[in-house]
């Protein structure tokens, strides 16, 4: 697993939960309180063995937590670089639908061996999507459902969102836009400056 991953649920436990229970969950899993290098690949087994502790300690469902960690990397002040990024998918919540087909392309640009599921929207009609997430990692479509949800608000987009299982056994998550300008988003600037991504 990347260590980018990694470090993206380090980060989001130490920024969310404080740096005690990270230190908890860091000598649980046998590994040093400096965590993760972003840019290393681990092994598989290290990374679910650090979302199990995860889970355990938050005392949450594996679901739920992966949900939190989507909306920490769009929504945190330490992940506003990730924000800006999505945003540049349109000035619509429904141009940033249509976007995210390319968001594992786009961030092979960034990180070369960052191996990210496979993205493809369906348009059931204007209101109506369903995101297919085909890949290695089912737990990514729950990450999504957080992303989206978080999105949604930073567009003033009122939406509804279930995530299941299709019968080739990836995920996908269905997306009912009800009102597209629900209320007021969230203010996006092309001259503000990025922060760093993960730190």
């Amino acid at each position: 697993m990347h260590g980018l991953i990694n470090r993206s649920i380090q980060c989001f436990v130490r920024d969310t939960y404080g740096v005690e229970r990270w230190l908890s969950i860091a000598e649980a899993v046998g590994i040093g309180p400096e965590g993760f290098e972003a840019m290393l690949v681990y092994d598989d087994a290290l990374g679910n063995a650090l979302l199990r502790e995860v889970v355990l300690q938050l005392d949450k469902p594996e679901e739920m937590v992966l949900e939190d960690v989507g909306t920490y990397l769009v929504s945190h002040e330490n992940t506003e670089a990730i924000r800006r990024l999505l945003r540049f998918g349109g000035e619509t919540f429904a141009d940033f639908l249509h976007s995210l087909d390319d968001l594992p392309d786009r961030a092979k640009l960034a990180v070369a061996d960052l191996e990210l599921p496979e993205l493809e929207l369906t348009d059931e009609d204007e209101a109506n999507f369903t995101l297919h997430v085909r890949g290695v990692h089912p737990g990514f479509a729950f990450v999504l459902v957080g992303v989206l949800r978080t999105m949604a608000d930073d567009y003033g987009a009122l939406v509804l969102l279930d995530q299941h299982r299709e019968g080739d056994g990836n995920m996908a998550v269905r997306i009912g836009v009800l009102d597209s300008s629900f209320a007021e988003g969230r203010r996006f600037s092309l001259a503000r400056r990025p922060q760093q991504v993960i730190t």
